[in-house]
Protein backbone atom coordinates (compact mmCIF):
# COMPACT_ATOMS: atom_id res chain seq x y z
CA UNK A 1 0.00 0.00 0.00
CA UNK A 2 2.00 3.24 -1.06
CA UNK A 3 0.35 5.36 1.95
CA UNK A 4 -0.08 3.26 4.60
CA UNK A 5 1.44 2.52 7.94
CA UNK A 6 3.79 0.21 6.37
CA UNK A 7 5.58 3.14 4.97
CA UNK A 8 6.59 3.27 8.91
CA UNK A 9 5.81 0.22 10.70
CA UNK A 10 9.61 -0.29 12.18
CA UNK A 11 9.41 2.97 14.04
CA UNK A 12 5.60 3.38 14.74
CA UNK A 13 5.99 7.12 13.12
CA UNK A 14 3.33 8.57 11.12
CA UNK A 15 5.00 11.13 9.21
CA UNK A 16 3.06 13.55 7.20
CA UNK A 17 4.04 16.07 4.45
CA UNK A 18 2.95 20.12 4.44
CA UNK A 19 4.02 22.60 1.95
CA UNK A 20 3.08 26.02 3.52
CA UNK A 21 3.29 29.65 3.25
CA UNK A 22 5.63 30.51 5.85
CA UNK A 23 7.57 33.55 4.31
CA UNK A 24 5.82 36.25 1.54
CA UNK A 25 2.19 37.86 2.14
CA UNK A 26 0.65 34.55 3.62
CA UNK A 27 2.93 34.49 6.15
CA UNK A 28 0.91 34.41 8.85
CA UNK A 29 -1.49 32.36 7.69
CA UNK A 30 0.98 29.59 6.88
CA UNK A 31 2.46 30.27 10.00
CA UNK A 32 -0.77 29.40 11.98
CA UNK A 33 -2.25 26.15 10.33
CA UNK A 34 1.31 24.61 10.44
CA UNK A 35 1.07 25.54 14.09
CA UNK A 36 -2.12 24.12 14.32
CA UNK A 37 -1.36 20.90 13.08
CA UNK A 38 1.93 20.77 14.76
CA UNK A 39 -0.22 21.16 17.77
CA UNK A 40 -2.58 18.38 17.22
CA UNK A 41 0.36 16.28 16.51
CA UNK A 42 2.19 16.48 19.76
CA UNK A 43 -1.23 16.15 22.13
CA UNK A 44 -1.17 12.75 19.76
CA UNK A 45 2.20 11.61 19.97
CA UNK A 46 2.05 12.29 24.29
CA UNK A 47 -1.06 10.54 24.90
CA UNK A 48 -0.37 7.16 22.93
CA UNK A 49 3.29 7.34 23.64
CA UNK A 50 2.60 3.79 25.08
CA UNK A 51 1.02 2.51 21.98
CA UNK A 52 4.82 3.59 20.30
CA UNK A 53 2.91 5.78 17.67
CA UNK A 54 4.12 9.06 17.10
CA UNK A 55 3.04 11.60 15.05
CA UNK A 56 5.49 13.86 12.95
CA UNK A 57 4.79 17.29 10.65
CA UNK A 58 7.71 17.87 7.74
CA UNK A 59 6.83 21.48 6.57
CA UNK A 60 8.04 23.13 3.49
CA UNK A 61 8.19 26.57 2.84
CA UNK A 62 6.43 27.42 -0.55
CA UNK A 63 5.66 31.47 -0.15
CA UNK A 64 2.41 31.03 -1.52
CA UNK A 65 3.65 30.65 -4.68
CA UNK A 66 1.76 27.52 -7.18
CA UNK A 67 5.23 26.38 -8.20
CA UNK A 68 7.32 26.19 -5.16
CA UNK A 69 4.08 24.54 -3.77
CA UNK A 70 4.10 21.96 -6.76
CA UNK A 71 7.98 21.55 -6.09
CA UNK A 72 7.98 20.86 -2.19
CA UNK A 73 4.89 18.22 -2.75
CA UNK A 74 7.27 16.13 -5.27
CA UNK A 75 9.91 16.56 -2.81
CA UNK A 76 7.86 15.17 0.11
CA UNK A 77 6.26 12.08 -1.74
CA UNK A 78 10.37 11.49 -2.82
CA UNK A 79 10.61 11.39 1.13
CA UNK A 80 8.16 8.94 1.90
CA UNK A 81 5.57 10.53 3.69
CA UNK A 82 2.63 8.84 4.68
CA UNK A 83 0.43 11.76 3.18
CA UNK A 84 -0.14 15.45 2.37
CA UNK A 85 -2.07 17.12 4.85
CA UNK A 86 -2.78 21.06 5.56
CA UNK A 87 -1.25 22.75 2.43
CA UNK A 88 -2.04 26.60 2.84
CA UNK A 89 -2.37 27.35 -1.28
CA UNK A 90 -5.47 26.18 -2.74
CA UNK A 91 -3.99 27.07 -6.50
CA UNK A 92 -0.92 25.60 -5.27
CA UNK A 93 -3.01 22.13 -4.43
CA UNK A 94 -4.74 22.33 -7.42
CA UNK A 95 -1.31 22.32 -9.29
CA UNK A 96 -0.45 18.99 -7.65
CA UNK A 97 -3.31 17.20 -8.09
CA UNK A 98 -1.60 15.32 -11.31
CA UNK A 99 1.38 14.14 -8.56
CA UNK A 100 -1.35 13.20 -6.36
CA UNK A 101 -3.12 11.02 -8.67
CA UNK A 102 0.22 9.78 -9.79
CA UNK A 103 1.31 8.49 -7.04
CA UNK A 104 -1.70 8.02 -5.43
CA UNK A 105 -1.00 9.59 -1.96
CA UNK A 106 -3.73 11.19 0.12
CA UNK A 107 -4.23 15.02 0.19
CA UNK A 108 -5.99 15.30 3.50
CA UNK A 109 -7.35 18.67 4.58
CA UNK A 110 -6.04 21.34 2.13
CA UNK A 111 -6.95 24.97 3.99
CA UNK A 112 -8.72 26.09 1.48
CA UNK A 113 -12.25 25.80 -0.06
CA UNK A 114 -10.69 25.82 -3.23
CA UNK A 115 -13.22 24.29 -6.05
CA UNK A 116 -10.49 23.29 -8.27
CA UNK A 117 -9.42 20.20 -5.83
CA UNK A 118 -13.21 19.52 -5.51
CA UNK A 119 -14.49 17.90 -9.13
CA UNK A 120 -15.05 14.33 -9.81
CA UNK A 121 -11.50 14.19 -10.70
CA UNK A 122 -10.04 14.86 -7.50
CA UNK A 123 -10.57 11.67 -6.13
CA UNK A 124 -7.14 11.60 -3.78
CA UNK A 125 -8.25 14.92 -1.88
CA UNK A 126 -9.97 14.59 1.38
CA UNK A 127 -11.84 17.28 2.78
CA UNK A 128 -12.78 18.53 6.21
CA UNK A 129 -14.47 21.75 5.31
CA UNK A 130 -16.97 23.38 3.27
CA UNK A 131 -16.15 24.71 -0.39
CA UNK A 132 -16.34 27.88 -1.63
CA UNK A 133 -19.32 27.31 -3.25
CA UNK A 134 -21.22 26.37 0.26
CA UNK A 135 -19.41 29.89 1.39
CA UNK A 136 -20.20 32.10 -1.33
CA UNK A 137 -23.75 31.18 -1.58
CA UNK A 138 -23.98 32.60 1.88
CA UNK A 139 -21.91 35.83 1.75
CA UNK A 140 -24.19 36.75 -1.15
CA UNK A 141 -27.04 35.71 0.54
CA UNK A 142 -25.76 38.02 3.38
CA UNK A 143 -25.45 41.04 0.86
CA UNK A 144 -28.80 40.11 -0.54
CA UNK A 145 -30.30 40.14 2.66
CA UNK A 146 -29.43 43.75 3.27
CA UNK A 147 -30.40 44.87 -0.05
CA UNK A 148 -26.90 45.35 -1.48
CA UNK A 149 -27.28 44.88 -5.39
CA UNK A 150 -24.30 46.95 -6.83
CA UNK A 151 -21.68 44.12 -5.68
CA UNK A 152 -18.16 44.30 -6.99
CA UNK A 153 -15.60 40.99 -6.91
CA UNK A 154 -12.12 41.05 -6.02
CA UNK A 155 -10.09 37.25 -6.08
CA UNK A 156 -6.68 36.09 -6.42
CA UNK A 157 -5.98 35.62 -10.06
CA UNK A 158 -3.96 32.47 -9.95
CA UNK A 159 -6.48 30.09 -8.34
CA UNK A 160 -8.80 27.84 -10.31
CA UNK A 161 -11.59 29.15 -12.61
CA UNK A 162 -13.81 26.76 -10.85
CA UNK A 163 -14.03 29.36 -7.86
CA UNK A 164 -15.16 32.37 -10.01
CA UNK A 165 -17.66 30.50 -11.42
CA UNK A 166 -18.79 29.31 -7.96
CA UNK A 167 -18.86 32.72 -7.12
CA UNK A 168 -20.64 34.01 -10.34
CA UNK A 169 -23.38 31.22 -10.23
CA UNK A 170 -24.23 32.23 -6.41
CA UNK A 171 -24.51 36.10 -7.81
CA UNK A 172 -26.27 35.18 -10.26
CA UNK A 173 -28.86 32.62 -8.49
CA UNK A 174 -30.44 35.75 -6.58
CA UNK A 175 -30.35 38.26 -9.81
CA UNK A 176 -26.99 40.10 -9.00
CA UNK A 177 -24.58 40.75 -11.84
CA UNK A 178 -21.20 42.11 -10.53
CA UNK A 179 -20.63 45.72 -11.11
CA UNK A 180 -16.75 44.72 -11.21
CA UNK A 181 -14.58 41.34 -11.18
CA UNK A 182 -11.48 42.21 -10.12
CA UNK A 183 -8.35 39.83 -10.35
CA UNK A 184 -5.35 40.50 -8.24
CA UNK A 185 -1.87 39.25 -7.76
CA UNK A 186 -1.79 38.09 -4.17
CA UNK A 187 2.17 39.17 -3.93
CA UNK A 188 1.54 42.46 -5.71
CA UNK A 189 3.62 45.75 -3.82
CA UNK A 190 0.50 47.80 -4.13
CA UNK A 191 -3.12 47.93 -4.53
CA UNK A 192 -4.21 51.30 -4.95
CA UNK A 193 -5.58 50.91 -8.59
CA UNK A 194 -7.70 47.74 -7.82
CA UNK A 195 -8.95 50.10 -4.89
CA UNK A 196 -9.54 52.83 -6.97
CA UNK A 197 -11.43 50.69 -9.83
CA UNK A 198 -13.53 50.05 -6.89
CA UNK A 199 -14.52 53.09 -5.79
CA UNK A 200 -15.29 54.28 -9.38
CA UNK A 201 -17.87 51.25 -9.64
CA UNK A 202 -19.52 53.02 -6.37
CA UNK A 203 -20.30 49.45 -4.83
CA UNK A 204 -22.73 48.80 -2.09
CA UNK A 205 -20.33 45.57 -1.34
CA UNK A 206 -16.65 44.41 -2.23
CA UNK A 207 -16.64 41.09 -1.79
CA UNK A 208 -13.40 39.44 -1.46
CA UNK A 209 -11.69 35.64 -1.97
CA UNK A 210 -7.62 36.51 -1.06
CA UNK A 211 -5.18 36.05 1.58
CA UNK A 212 -5.35 38.59 4.23
CA UNK A 213 -2.34 41.34 3.00
CA UNK A 214 -4.05 42.31 -0.48
CA UNK A 215 -7.88 42.20 1.38
CA UNK A 216 -6.06 44.70 3.97
CA UNK A 217 -4.11 47.04 1.64
CA UNK A 218 -7.31 47.39 -0.13
CA UNK A 219 -9.95 47.79 2.65
CA UNK A 220 -7.67 50.69 4.23
CA UNK A 221 -7.68 52.41 0.42
CA UNK A 222 -11.24 52.77 0.27
CA UNK A 223 -11.98 53.41 3.93
CA UNK A 224 -9.62 56.52 3.15
CA UNK A 225 -11.53 57.58 0.67
CA UNK A 226 -14.66 57.21 2.81
CA UNK A 227 -16.00 54.47 1.30
CA UNK A 228 -19.08 54.08 2.45
CA UNK A 229 -20.16 50.31 1.52
CA UNK A 230 -19.74 46.75 2.94
CA UNK A 231 -16.41 44.99 2.76
CA UNK A 232 -16.97 40.96 2.96
CA UNK A 233 -14.12 38.87 2.96
CA UNK A 234 -14.13 34.64 2.37
CA UNK A 235 -12.27 32.76 5.26
CA UNK A 236 -8.92 32.47 3.07
CA UNK A 237 -8.32 36.02 4.97
CA UNK A 238 -8.05 34.11 8.09
CA UNK A 239 -6.90 35.79 11.46
CA UNK A 240 -4.42 37.95 9.97
CA UNK A 241 -6.98 40.13 8.41
CA UNK A 242 -8.76 40.27 11.73
CA UNK A 243 -6.07 41.13 13.97
CA UNK A 244 -4.97 44.03 11.28
CA UNK A 245 -8.18 45.56 10.82
CA UNK A 246 -8.53 45.87 14.45
CA UNK A 247 -5.72 47.59 15.31
CA UNK A 248 -6.93 49.82 12.85
CA UNK A 249 -10.45 50.15 14.06
CA UNK A 250 -11.55 49.05 10.71
CA UNK A 251 -14.70 47.09 9.96
CA UNK A 252 -15.22 44.21 7.87
CA UNK A 253 -17.71 41.16 7.65
CA UNK A 254 -15.73 38.06 7.34
CA UNK A 255 -16.82 34.28 6.75
CA UNK A 256 -15.03 31.42 8.82
CA UNK A 257 -15.88 27.29 8.50
CA UNK A 258 -15.74 25.61 11.72
CA UNK A 259 -16.65 22.44 12.91
CA UNK A 260 -20.90 22.07 14.17
CA UNK A 261 -20.23 22.10 17.76
CA UNK A 262 -21.92 18.97 19.46
CA UNK A 263 -22.81 17.87 22.50
CA UNK A 264 -19.85 15.46 22.11
CA UNK A 265 -16.77 17.72 21.31
CA UNK A 266 -17.60 21.11 22.33
CA UNK A 267 -14.11 21.13 24.08
CA UNK A 268 -11.78 21.67 20.64
CA UNK A 269 -11.31 25.59 21.25
CA UNK A 270 -10.27 24.83 24.64
CA UNK A 271 -8.25 21.57 23.79
CA UNK A 272 -6.47 23.28 20.74
CA UNK A 273 -5.14 26.28 23.10
CA UNK A 274 -4.09 23.44 25.76
CA UNK A 275 -2.31 22.05 22.95
CA UNK A 276 -0.62 24.96 21.26
CA UNK A 277 0.99 25.42 24.47
CA UNK A 278 2.80 22.07 23.82
CA UNK A 279 5.06 23.28 20.90
CA UNK A 280 6.62 26.06 23.42
CA UNK A 281 7.20 28.48 20.31
CA UNK A 282 4.55 31.37 21.86
CA UNK A 283 2.16 30.11 18.95
CA UNK A 284 -1.56 31.91 19.72
CA UNK A 285 -5.11 30.91 19.30
CA UNK A 286 -7.03 31.77 16.12
CA UNK A 287 -9.39 30.93 13.49
CA UNK A 288 -6.71 29.80 11.54
CA UNK A 289 -4.35 27.82 14.23
CA UNK A 290 -7.64 26.18 14.94
CA UNK A 291 -7.98 25.56 11.02
CA UNK A 292 -4.93 23.97 11.58
CA UNK A 293 -5.59 22.01 14.89
CA UNK A 294 -8.65 20.43 13.03
CA UNK A 295 -6.87 18.82 10.29
CA UNK A 296 -4.31 17.66 12.44
CA UNK A 297 -6.53 15.95 14.31
CA UNK A 298 -8.35 14.72 11.69
CA UNK A 299 -4.69 13.34 10.66
CA UNK A 300 -4.41 11.61 13.90
CA UNK A 301 -7.53 10.02 13.79
CA UNK A 302 -6.42 8.62 10.38
CA UNK A 303 -3.13 7.43 11.57
CA UNK A 304 -4.66 5.56 14.17
CA UNK A 305 -6.18 3.33 11.77
CA UNK A 306 -4.66 -0.17 10.33
CA UNK A 307 -4.24 1.50 7.14
CA UNK A 308 -4.13 5.07 8.19
CA UNK A 309 -4.65 6.97 5.04
CA UNK A 310 -5.47 4.07 2.35
CA UNK A 311 -7.93 5.51 0.29
CA UNK A 312 -10.55 2.92 0.70
CA UNK A 313 -10.47 3.31 4.45
CA UNK A 314 -11.07 7.13 4.18
CA UNK A 315 -13.97 6.76 2.40
CA UNK A 316 -15.25 4.27 4.37
CA UNK A 317 -15.02 6.33 7.28
CA UNK A 318 -16.49 9.40 5.45
CA UNK A 319 -20.25 10.24 5.21
CA UNK A 320 -22.26 7.78 3.16
CA UNK A 321 -21.76 8.73 -0.98
CA UNK A 322 -19.36 11.83 -0.49
CA UNK A 323 -15.84 12.21 -0.08
CA UNK A 324 -16.36 16.06 -0.35
CA UNK A 325 -18.45 16.81 2.92
CA UNK A 326 -21.05 19.94 3.47
CA UNK A 327 -21.39 21.00 6.72
CA UNK A 328 -24.46 22.86 7.86
CA UNK A 329 -23.90 26.62 6.47
CA UNK A 330 -24.50 29.27 9.20
CA UNK A 331 -24.26 32.46 9.62
CA UNK A 332 -23.38 34.89 13.20
CA UNK A 333 -22.79 39.00 12.99
CA UNK A 334 -20.31 39.00 16.24
CA UNK A 335 -17.46 40.39 17.22
CA UNK A 336 -15.37 37.28 17.48
CA UNK A 337 -16.28 33.95 16.69
CA UNK A 338 -14.64 31.76 19.21
CA UNK A 339 -16.46 33.47 21.90
CA UNK A 340 -18.66 30.47 20.30
CA UNK A 341 -17.43 26.75 21.83
CA UNK A 342 -16.80 24.12 18.61
CA UNK A 343 -16.88 20.38 18.76
CA UNK A 344 -15.74 17.93 16.16
CA UNK A 345 -17.77 15.14 17.03
CA UNK A 346 -16.65 13.18 13.41
CA UNK A 347 -13.17 15.17 12.57
CA UNK A 348 -14.10 14.21 8.95
CA UNK A 349 -17.36 16.29 9.16
CA UNK A 350 -16.98 19.75 7.42
CA UNK A 351 -17.87 22.71 9.46
CA UNK A 352 -20.58 25.00 9.23
CA UNK A 353 -19.66 28.75 7.59
CA UNK A 354 -19.95 31.67 10.18
CA UNK A 355 -20.00 35.37 9.15
CA UNK A 356 -18.11 37.47 11.88
CA UNK A 357 -16.84 40.90 11.40
CA UNK A 358 -13.88 42.80 13.07
CA UNK A 359 -15.97 46.20 14.29
CA UNK A 360 -15.28 49.41 15.05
Amino acid sequence: MPFSLARAASSRVVRFGQSASLTGGQASYGKDVQNGIAAAFAAASASEGATGVRYELMTLDDGGERSRCLKNVLSLVDSGVTALIGLTSGAGAEACMPVVEDTQIAMLGTASGNMGIRSARASDAFHVRAGYDAEYRRMIAYAKDFGMQRVGVVYLGDTSKANLEAMTTALAAVGIEPKAAIAIDRNAASFDSVANELLAAKLDCTLFTANASPVAKIIDRMHQAKYPGLFYASSFAGQDLIDTLVAKRQSCVMSMVVPRPTAMGVGIVAHCQRDLALLNNGARLGITTLEGYRRGRAGCAQGRQPEPCAHEGIARRLAPGSRRLQGRVRRRHARLALCRPAGDRSLWEAGGVIATSALR
